[in-house]
């Protein structure tokens, strides 16, 4: 597929990239076919969507990614799910504090292959200090953030209060008045430039088809997250301001469903390599989980990976994915094969909780 030659040719995947998903899967799920027995198929990405699809009930979830590290990610989550209680597995990804994350790591990893085993006990110094969920690049560079550079704008004091539960106006109110400072404005239009988040946060070939200001948008995005949407909900602001998840985690962390994704890890079917390794082999799905994976591309190359996943794609599949700042919806020359489900991505974006993204795309294929 096009697809791997563009992308694995400008940014490198043998790290850890993203240590958990900063897509949100309750969105993702309620996007998916809801009738249970489906073939759904995953970008892997840190995992946690994949399994966050498993409570769908499908018959199977390929996960698919060009990163060995990301399906490391993966694998220790299956690992973990296995061998740990939920509340150790919170703390052995980092969503609450822990003093015994050495030893859970040991336990999480004991029945895995010897290379993913390997590959953890590499990064078990920074596991213990930061949870398996904070040791990615995008992870790091949240970090740098918030522990040298926000304590220069924001007391301790008003980093608590933004998570304080308030009306929408009471929240825009805070955001105007106490929180969106001239030094916070600096902050941002400095550390989420387009060069500082491609080295040290997102690879700077993921910018290449990005239009307009990065720090315009993110600034934007922000406003979203803290005054549209209740930051007291949101895991995934907690966890940049403040390190972890808080009372809310990712939906797949969540204790009610915990059980079911442990029971239904066997219908997981893990391939590294880009989407080319479920669509060669002439398999069909009902559902395809995208991520943002169509920003990498150039508009000629995206048409060419759609098209190819719509001959994978059964009658009445759905296609979701993001869009950050590089707009992708179904190219034109398909536009007769496919329907786009504009109240449902309206409905489910006002609820996304992973607020970066500027759009959210749901597309059903006809016939």
């Amino acid at each position: 597929m096009t697809q791997t030659s563009e992308i694995a040719g400008k940014a490198s995947f043998d790290h850890i990239r993203y240590a958990q998903l900063w897509e949100d899967a309750d969105v993702l799920c309620a996007a998916l076919p809801q009738a249970p027995g489906k073939t759904l198929v995953s970008i892997c990405s840190a995992g946690d969507n994949a399994l966050a699809m498993l409570t769908l009930d499908p018959a199977r979830v390929v996960v698919v990614d060009l990163s060995a590290a990301q399906i490391a990610c993966l694998h220790l989550r299956i690992g973990a799910y296995r061998a740990l209680s939920h509340p150790e597995f919170l703390e052995l990804m980092g969503s609450r504090p822990s003093t015994q994350r050495g030893t859970l790591l040991d336990r999480a990893t004991a029945a895995l292959d010897a290379q993913t085993r390997d590959f953890w006990h590499a990064r078990r110094a920074e596991v213990i200090a930061h949870g398996a969920g904070g040791v990615g690049k995008f992870e790091r560079y949240f970090r740098i953030f918030r522990t040298r550079l926000l304590p220069l704008v924001h007391s301790r004091k008003t980093i608590d209060a933004i998570f304080v539960p308030r009306s929408k106006a009471d929240r825009a109110d805070f955001l105007s008045t106490r929180f969106n400072t001239w030094r916070w404005r600096l902050l941002l239009n400095f550390f989420f430039s387009r060069f500082v988040m491609g080295q040290m946060g997102r690879d700077k070939a993921f910018f290449d088809h990005v239009e307009g200001s990065v720090a315009g948008h993110v600034a934007r995005r922000i406003e979203h997250a803290a005054v549209d949407c209740d930051p007291s909900q949101n895991p995934y602001l907690h966890w940049i301001l403040k390190g972890t998840h808080g009372d809310i985690v990712p939906m797949p962390w969540r204790a009610e469903h915990y059980a079911t994704i442990r029971d239904r890890l066997d219908r997981l079917d893990i391939r590294q390599g880009a989407l080319e390794a479920f669509i060669q082999d002439g398999d069909k799905a009902d559902g395809f989980n995208l991520s943002d994976t169509f920003e990498y591309m150039s508009g000629d190359v995206f048409a060419q990976v759609y098209g190819q996943i719509l001959s994978a794609a059964r009658p009445q599949a759905r296609l979701v994915y993001w869009n950050m700042m590089a707009p992708r919806r179904v190219p034109p020359r398909f536009a007769d094969e496919v329907i786009r489900l504009t109240a449902e991505e309206d409905r489910l974006k006002a609820l996304d909780k992973a607020f970066f993204y500027s759009d959210f795309v749901v597309e059903q294929v006809t016939g």
